[in-house]
Formats: C-alpha cells, sequence, structure tokens
C-alpha cells in the first residue's frame, strides 16, 4: 500500500556538530530538500552533540504521519548508520505500532558523487586541465576516517571511481583521522613522487572544525615544498548543491522500492573480518553505540559548570622515579598551584611508566607538549611559576616538544 505524500515524513539525520558554521550548513541542506519536496514533511536531527536528539525526532514525526522515511546524511554506512539509528527505530516501531519506520541508505558509493567531487576539483583548478597539465597533477582525495573498515573500503572505491580516465599523475585516497594514510603523509609521498601541482579534494559533506585543521595542513605543505603548487578544493556542500540533492531522492526512491539493504556481507559486527572476528555480535553493536555517545559526548567542547582546565601535568610515579623523588615533587606542585588558585584549574596526575626511566623524575605539560626530565622537588616552584602560571618553558629541563 502506498502513503499518500502528506501522510509521509522524511527526517534528515546528521552528525551533529558543536560548529555553528557546520550547522548552518546542515540545516541549509534541509531547507533546500524541503523546498524541493513541499509535499513531504521533512524534520531534522542529529545522533549526538546537537538537538534534536534521533528519538525525539522520530516519536515527534510518528505522531503527525503514517510513514517516515529516516535519511542519513552521512557519506558512507558506518557504525552511526548500522548502529544507531536501527537501535532507535527498533525502539519507536515499539512505540508507534500504526506507523511505517523506512531506513534509507547513506550516500555511499556512486557515479554521480564521484563526479561531483571532480566538480568540486574543477572548481579549485579553473574547469578542465589541458591533457599535459593533467599529468603533472596529482590529487588527494580525503575523507574523515573511520574505525569502520567498511566505510574505508567504500571511500577508496569512490576515490577509483574519481581517478578513472581523468588522466592524472596520481590520485591518492587519506584520511583526516582516525585510520591511515593521513594527509601529511599523502601530500609528502606525492612531493617526493614530483608532482609539479597537488590539489586536496577534501570529500566532506559540511564544513566544520576538521577542514580548518585541513587547511592549516595544506599551507603547512606549502611551507615545505614551496616548489610544489598546492591547492584545496571546496568541500561537497560548497558549491552547485543540486547533484546532492537530487541522489537523497535517488536512495529514498531505491528505500520505499524495497531495495538498497544495509551492506551486511562486510559489516564487521556480522560477518568475522580478518583482524575483526571478536567484534562480531549484536550485543557488541549495542555496546558500542551506548559507549561511544557517552564518550564522544564527554570528549567534545561543551558547556562546563566547572571552569575549563588550562593544562594537564603528568607525572611519573613508576618505581626508577619514585626513587628519585617524583612522588615529592607532584605534592610540591600541587601545593604551589594553590597559591596562585590554579588547583581547578591545572590538573596534576601521577601516571605509570613514561618511557624515559634513568633520566627522571618525567613531567609532561600538555596541551603544550612539553616533556621535562631530571625534575627534582626543588624545582617545583620555577616550573610552576614560568610554565604553568606564567607559559614560559624552563629550558634547562626541557627534554622534547611534541609538535
Amino acid at each position: 500500500m502506498t502513503t499518500p505524500a502528506a501522510r509521509r515524513g522524511v527526517l534528515l539525520v546528521g552528525h551533529g556538530s558543536r560548529d555553528p558554521l557546520a550547522l548552518a550548513e546542515v540545516r541549509a541542506f534541509a531547507e533546500a530538500f524541503r523546498a524541493r519536496r513541499p509535499d513531504w514533511r521533512v524534520e531534522l536531527a542529529f545522533v549526538e552533540l546537537t538537538p534534536p536528539p534521533l528519538v525525539e525526532a522520530l516519536d515527534t514525526l510518528a505522531a503527525e504521519v503514517d510513514e517516515v522515511l529516516v535519511v542519513p546524511l552521512f557519506l558512507f554506512t558506518a557504525r552511526h548508520v548500522k548502529n544507531d539509528i536501527p537501535l532507535a527505530l527498533t525502539l519507536v516501531r515499539q512505540r508507534h505500532p500504526a506507523v511505517r519506520f523506512v531506513a534509507v541508505q547513506a550516500f555511499g558509493v556512486h557515479p554521480s558523487l564521484a563526479q561531483l567531487a571532480h566538480a568540486r576539483f574543477e572548481a579549485a583548478v579553473g574547469g578542465p586541465l589541458p591533457v599535459d597539465v593533467a599529468a603533472k597533477t596529482a590529487v588527494v582525495m580525503l575523507g574523515r576516517g573511520s574505525s569502520d573498515p567498511d566505510a574505508n573500503g567504500d571511500f577508496v572505491k569512490l576515490t577509483r571511481l574519481f581517478a578513472e580516465g581523468r588522466g592524472l599523475a596520481q590520485v591518492v585516497p587519506a584520511f583526516v583521522g582516525v585510520t591511515t594514510p593521513k594527509l601529511e603523509e599523502a601530500l609528502d609521498l606525492l612531493a617526493r613522487a614530483r608532482a609539479e601541482r597537488v590539489v586536496v579534494v577534501p570529500y566532506l559533506l559540511f564544513t566544520g572544525l576538521l577542514l580548518q585543521k585541513v587547511r592549516e595542513q595544506v599551507a603547512r605543505f606549502g611551507e615545505r615544498y614551496p616548489w610544489v603548487r598546492a591547492e584545496l578544493a571546496p568541500h561537497l556542500w560548497d558549491g552547485p548543491t543540486e547533484p546532492l540533492l537530487a541522489h537523497v531522492e535517488r536512495r529514498i526512491e531505491d528505500a520505499l522500492a524495497g531495495g538498497a539493504p544495509l551492506p551486511c556481507d562486510t559489516c564487521q559486527y556480522r560477518v568475522p573480518l580478518a583482524g575483526l572476528q571478536r567484534e562480531v555480535g549484536g550485543l557488541r553493536a549495542l555496546l558500542w553505540s551506548i559507549r561511544h555517545r557517552e564518550t564522544h559526548t564527554q570528549a567534545a567542547p561543551h558547556p562546563h559548570a566547572h571552569r575549563a582546565l588550562e593544562k594537564h601535568v603528568l607525572i611519573c610515579g613508576n618505581a626508577d622515579c619514585a626513587d628519585r623523588g617524583s612522588l615529592g615533587l607532584l605534592d610540591a606542585v600541587r601545593r604551589r598551584l594553590k597559591v596562585f588558585g590554579k588547583a581547578r584549574t591545572v590538573r596534576v596526575t601521577r601516571t605509570s611508566c613514561m618511557g624515559r626511566c634513568g633520566e627522571g623524575p618525567t613531567v609532561a605539560v600538555y596541551p603544550d607538549g612539553v616533556w621535562y626530565r631530571g625534575v627534582t622537588e626543588a624545582d617545583a616552584g620555577e616550573l610552576v611559576d614560568e610554565h604553568l602560571v606564567g607559559d614560559r618553558l624552563v629550558g634547562r629541563l626541557v627534554d622534547n616538544i611534541m609538535s
């Protein structure tokens, strides 16, 4: 039985972000899709970090329509699409037995998306490249990166679709985080391969803090290799958006036709992939989703009921450093911080071995990335006064500065 358009709801599901620019783009996507399909009730929800939460939005929409299409605004089918959305649907289906809920696929691998990425590439280089220029131009296709091998594999496949028939010197995949190769590794590789021009194509749906990080990395690459022309292409939403909106409609049509199920044949929770056999099982999927929501929310920037930490000081308390007086040092640092009223904004933690045995006591200060060695209780005052309060290095004690 076909649901009348007026009784059909579409819930677009984003990841969520603390970045207002990223949220503005997600909401612009929802507005554009709403204008495209005024006959449907189109709403927006988020998996984490941003209201409204997924289950709450599903409940609200289900109270007003007969059918709800759940559309993930995710480029690939990773853990949020495999776990969080199905778990939410299991819950709301029990609450709203008269409503039909349909899970739509993520964007996935499709020639139209590879073509869209190439359009962003051409926007960066000023249009189609002559054959001889293309042959000297390399591309880094840059994905978000995931701990899900299925998503990473799909990204590499899409990178290959992008490269086919373009005549470019090289097209290599790289990732912002989580997995390898990282962007800087890929850029260095292309520089050593003597590419004259390198274009980074960020295969990211919306803007955000990650893109700022990417801009900085591309700029640093240009400083290290000034003879290589380095450029950053626009991300997917930054440009003509018709292909993205059309692709979402295509995914919805597939779902309504009963096709395009989740790719369970390569899902680490359902098939024992090499090296990941222990992940198989619905219980593990459930536990991962619960743990991820909790830890990600805690780790992400969020409003604090307390003052945010300024620094975190790690002091080795293992046997060798303890024998050299690290515990007295730890106590002296804490007491000195109280004098400056910094006891709540500079955290001091005793750690296990920090790998500097024979050179301790070892102290590391983050987020500065400064490691000190041979720090004694007598140095506590100088360490606190100069570095932890005055933001000046205690040069005579410095062991290393981590980048």
